[in-house]
């Protein structure tokens, strides 16, 4: 038979007060109910536990609850010991002054949320899902975790790494993050970079990161094809944040010439560079592109990486590459930050990653995402003054128009349906109109409903 713990009441009493023993511990209990830390219902410790807790003698603890008994705060049930009344409430104190909520007003149908940045997770939990995480339950909770992540975690990535990304590096090269953004607070503290150059335009959350971390944020130019190498700053920054495979949001894929650009320049101005693997394996015109890293030999460019997108942003679990140079600076970096990854999360994603759960996820995910891509294209082009960008992979949409971009996100948000502004990716004034919006974590019938929504206020705005 389960049993109800012992539970330990908040109270202090005033030894020296001129108010017994029994009513202080009486008025304690009455402001647990009153302001709610005690509820409708709660077991009351034995008298001889709350005896104990407060080191005085059970006939007081027994005279206080005769007294809240008689009152009605308290009930007593055979076998089921002491308990608040489940009639009565709690009231706030007047002297809190807390405001009183205002309950919102639903004004029709939940919204459509198409803001990008979420995958499709219906279909992740299946039984290769499921096995990893009971596995990684049932295994013993006191293993050491190395500084730098779980070992067969590291070695469950570099596998993939190299069948996926043609990256070849040893799993001493890896260390495991809680995503993208602390990746790069990660790289940031072992690099001490002043000055770091980000594409413009570019993922706005990674430029808070940068910010708040009080680096100085030089824009990059940046176009279908990605980064423009021609137009790099002189002199360069410490460290640039690239986005070679898909390069967020336009969607390009950074070609051969420009990446052997970029190495070179980063070797010749002695800069690093951290190339943000968004989206890499979502691709839909070809396989996944090879990483810059494979083509780096591991001197310049660290890997960041997420399963945030393949997988669920709920993981909060990444990964950084590090380059040889930079081993002894990220081990002193995460000894300072600690390792934020819980060994629960970090067994089960090794397990999922050695049963080939995540191949066959992304494989399972690209075909959807193909046809998601083909709707849209289908609902939205040809749209007089609308251009849908081309869409490589990944699972978001640019939607630029020859109009007010503002108007747009407001009559769309009128309409039920939830997108981004195009010009926030900028940093500067050459930011375009339009919209950004993903297609990943909504139904067909949503996608669909969401889609002719678009559709219907382009025509009004454009």
């Amino acid at each position: 038979m389960r049993t109800t713990p012992e539970l330990s009441l908040p109270i202090t009493l005033d030894r020296g007060s001129h108010v017994s023993l029994p009513d202080q511990i009486a008025a304690a209990v009455r402001d647990l109910v009153g302001t709610g830390v005690l509820v409708a219902d709660d077991p009351l410790p034995s008298t001889r536990a709350l005896a104990t807790q407060l080191g005085v003698s059970r006939g007081s603890v027994v005279q206080a609850y005769d007294q809240l008994l008689a009152e009605g705060w308290l009930i007593a049930r055979t076998g089921g010991g002491t308990r608040v009344n489940p009639k009565v409430r709690a009231v706030r104190p007047p002297e809190a002054d807390l405001p009183v909520p205002v309950p919102a007003v639903e004004a029709g149908p939940p919204a459509i949320d198409l803001r990008p940045g979420q995958p499709m997770e219906a279909s992740l939990v299946d039984a290769t899902w499921r096995s990893a995480w009971r596995r990684a339950a049932d295994e013993p909770l006191g293993a050491e975790v190395p500084i730098l992540g779980l070992t067969e975690l590291r070695v469950a990535i570099a596998e993939h790494l190299r069948r996926m990304r043609a990256v070849v590096r040893p799993a001493e090269l890896i260390a495991v993050t809680a995503g993208g953004r602390q990746g790069l607070s990660l790289l940031l503290a072992a690099t001490g970079a002043c000055r770091v150059g980000v594409e413009n335009p570019g993922y706005p959350s990674m430029r808070r990161v940068l910010v708040r971390a009080g680096v100085e944020v030089v824009p990059l130019a940046a176009d279908a094809r990605g980064l423009i190498p021609e137009r790099l700053p002189d002199p360069a920054p410490d460290l640039v944040l690239v986005t070679p495979s898909h390069q967020y949001p336009l969607g390009g894929s950074l070609p051969v010439d420009r990446r052997q650009a970029l190495l070179a320049w980063a070797t010749a101005t002695d800069t690093w560079i951290v190339e943000d693997d968004y989206d890499s394996e979502l691709r839909y015109t070809s396989q996944p592109l090879p990483a810059l890293t494979a083509m780096d030999g591991g001197e310049r460019v660290a890997l960041l990486g997420t399963f945030s997108k393949t997988l669920t942003p709920a993981l909060a679990t990444g990964f950084i590459v590090v380059p040889p140079a930079l081993v002894a600076a990220v081990l002193d970096a995460r000894r300072d930050l600690g390792m934020p990854v819980s060994l629960v999360t970090q067994r089960a994603v090794a397990h999922y990653l050695e049963a080939g759960g995540l191949t066959r996820h992304t494989q399972r995910m690209r075909h959807l995402y193909r046809r998601r891509r083909d709707r849209v294209v289908a609902a939205l082009d040809g749209l007089a003054g609308v251009r849908v960008r081309p869409m490589d992979g990944g699972l978001h949409v640019v939607v630029e128009i020859e109009g007010d971009e503002g108007s747009l996100v407001d009559g769309l948000r009128d309409a039920g349906v939830l997108v981004s502004g195009l010009s926030r990716y900028w940093s500067d004034s050459d930011a375009r109109s339009g919209i950004v919006f993903g297609f990943g974590s909504v139904s067909d019938a949503e996608l669909e409903t969401g889609l002719g929504v678009i559709a219907d206020v382009l025509r009004t705005v454009v």
